[in-house]
């Protein structure tokens, strides 16, 4: 049976949503971040030696890397739903989203988090980092202008890849400014599967929303 090695407050809770909607069978193996240093404990290198999470194991397969997962979950048990769009074109546009999220969006994002712990040391990073941050904000704020999801009118595991930094973004304090993305977020979080996810994964806290 696939294992979800779910890591608390971490990206692993979007696998976690991913299966509750695919109705797909699992398992969760529990790990908890050092109170102190916030990082993931050594026990998670015996499961892949990043010992990062999200990782899943299916039987002899082990991945990681959430976008990775969030494409091998939809293609092995998603039975053609969450997928892409049968368009070719519509198809290309899913598998950038996957990519994108973690390749591109995230980084801004986390730099402000660990910049902004160093304080009056990190404030000459600080107008590039938004800069940054603005740039891919705005980008999904008008991917989504129009439309009820990222692809359109129906969810997709593109969506939950990109959950993410929609989740961060708002514990940042940049719904104002970005209206779709806040209508976005509300109504994922709203979804029955994405309830269930958080009941069986744990707290999960990235700051408060505002």
């Amino acid at each position: 049976m696939l294992v979800v090695h779910h890591l608390n407050d971490s990206r692993s809770q979007r696998i976690l949503w991913l299966l509750e909607e695919l109705g797909a069978p699992y398992e969760i193996k529990f790990y908890q971040r050092d109170a102190t240093t916030r990082l993931a404990p050594p026990e998670l290198k015996a499961v892949h030696p990043l010992g990062k999470s999200p990782v899943i194991t299916d039987g002899p397969i082990t991945i990681a890397e959430s976008g990775a997962i969030v494409d091998y979950i939809q293609r092995k048990y998603g039975a053609g739903r969450m997928g892409p769009p049968g368009d070719e074109v519509g198809a290309e546009k899913y598998r950038e989203w996957l990519h994108y999220s973690e390749g591109s969006a995230m980084l801004p994002l986390m730099l402000n988090m660990y910049v902004g712990r160093l304080g009056e040391a990190g404030a000459p990073l600080h107008p590039r980092i938004q800069s940054e941050m603005a740039n891919h904000l705005s980008y999904v704020e008008g991917a989504l202008a129009g439309r009820d999801w990222i692809m359109g009118s129906e969810i997709t595991a593109a969506d939950i890849q990109l959950s993410f930094v929609g989740e961060v973004a708002r514990a940042f304090g940049q719904m104002a400014t970005y209206p779709n993305i806040a209508r976005w977020v509300t109504a994922f979080q709203a979804r029955p599967a994405y309830v269930r996810a958080l009941e069986k994964g744990g707290a999960y806290n990235l700051g408060p929303a505002r």
